[in-house]
């Protein structure tokens, strides 16, 4: 009579025991289904700047120049991607990012500088890992986990840029926010790089002058648009006197201004290259493609009287002959040049390509970290599954 008693409690608990790991299983289930069904992580978290000057705070002097060392992490890195990150000094207002239709001369205002990479330091331009236009970096690469460190130069409290109406106006810090500014480089426009960290102003070295220091002010008054980059000459795109040849083919007089675009970019929807040589150091100039189709500057003449710049030729430009053509030369007929331009190639224009970049985009440890979560899940399931049973086989038994 005891054994029977006791085979039945044992039963009975078993009963419950069984029921008991059903129903943790169960949950188990039920907690798992959203987080695998759920969306991946990012690939990297917001993109975000630190600045920090000699004394270690994110401050410039009103009156000397002070020096910045700005880093940042969570950026999108695009390997071989076409351009980089643009690291600028100003103020912006309102819808400033270029992802968003923001501008500069309108919307944000930077100190001007010459683009190129030995600069005075006022701009800097980190280059995607593997990019095109990595050689004309003076601010690095973009590590694949979304690094870069660079310097930038604030030549004080003022500055000077212009408006998109060619106005000269000064922006003074101690008015409004100044701070760093990051944007999508060499004309393609991306979200995910687009910051702005404000900074304070203070005097950090008593009214003296700092030691290797002194007021600085930038070389011109102009600014340039985020979607341009100035570059140093390529070497085998002269001819050996200097000059190059014009839209016929031939040498211009030694002097006078000439305007070449790369012809093999020369596709609707792509970003087309051009380059100016002779024009007047520290000028002023701005790209139209024919009769305003598209536009890209004001442009910064270097010290050689150059300037290398980019411009998106639309999606929907017409096949045939275009004319480039460059304004903002007084007293000077304006250098232009005639090319084909081929029809789009691809229906998704390059901006567009870097969003979707951006959304597709994930990381690769995220994924098999959700693949092997979820993995040891449903194993620790069916192993509860299967104590679950053992009992209903030892009573069978």
């Amino acid at each position: 009579m005891n054994r029977i008693m006791r085979a039945r409690r044992v039963r009975v608990r078993g009963g419950r025991g069984r029921r008991g790991l059903v129903a943790l299983a169960t949950g188990l289930v039920l907690a798992a289904v959203p987080a695998l069904a759920g969306p991946l992580p990012a690939a990297q978290a917001a993109a975000r700047v630190s600045i920090a000057n000699d004394q270690g705070s994110a401050a410039i002097d009103p009156t000397y120049s002070t020096r910045l060392k700005v880093t940042g992490r969570g950026f999108q890195s695009i390997r071989s991607g076409h351009g980089g990150i643009y690291v600028f000094f100003g103020t912006v207002s309102g819808q400033w990012r270029p992802s968003k239709g923001g501008s500069t001369g309108e919307n944000y205002f930077y100190v001007p500088d010459n683009e190129s990479k030995d600069n005075a330091g006022h701009q800097s331009y980190v280059a995607f890992p593997g990019s095109d236009t990595a050689a004309s970096a003076n601010g690095g690469v973009v590590s694949a986990d979304g690094r870069w460190s660079a310097t930038v130069t604030v030549p004080g409290a003022t500055f000077k840029a212009v408006d998109r109406k060619g106005r000269v106006r000064t922006v003074d810090c101690r008015k409004v926010t100044c701070g760093i500014i990051t944007v999508g480089a060499h004309g393609v426009a991306n979200s995910a790089n687009e910051t702005f960290t404000p900074v304070a102003v203070k005097d950090l070295y008593g009214g003296k002058q700092p030691p290797g220091g002194g007021s600085t002010a930038p070389s011109a008054t102009a600014t340039q648009d985020s979607g341009t980059a100035t570059a140093q000459p390529d070497a085998g795109d002269a001819t050996g006197d200097g000059a190059s040849p014009d839209a016929t083919g031939e040498v211009p007089a030694a002097g006078k201004p000439v305007l070449s675009v790369d012809r093999t970019s020369a596709v609707a929807g792509r970003v087309l290259s051009f380059t100016a040589r002779g024009l007047p150091a520290g000028a002023q100039v701005s790209a139209v493609l024919d009769d305003g189709v598209a536009a890209a500057g004001p442009f910064l003449v270097s010290a050689q009287g150059q300037v290398t710049g980019v411009l998106t030729l639309p999606l929907d430009l017409g096949s045939g002959t275009h004319e480039l053509r460059l304004f903002g030369l007084a007293g000077e007929d304006a250098p232009l040049v005639r090319f084909a331009v081929a029809p789009a190639d691809d229906t998704t224009p390059v901006a567009a390509q870097t969003e979707a970049a951006e959304e597709t985009d994930v990381d690769g440890l995220g994924i098999w970290f959700f693949l092997a979560a979820g993995l040891i899940l449903l194993a620790a399931v069916l192993r509860l599954v299967l104590l679950a049973r053992r009992p209903k086989a030892a009573d069978a038994a």
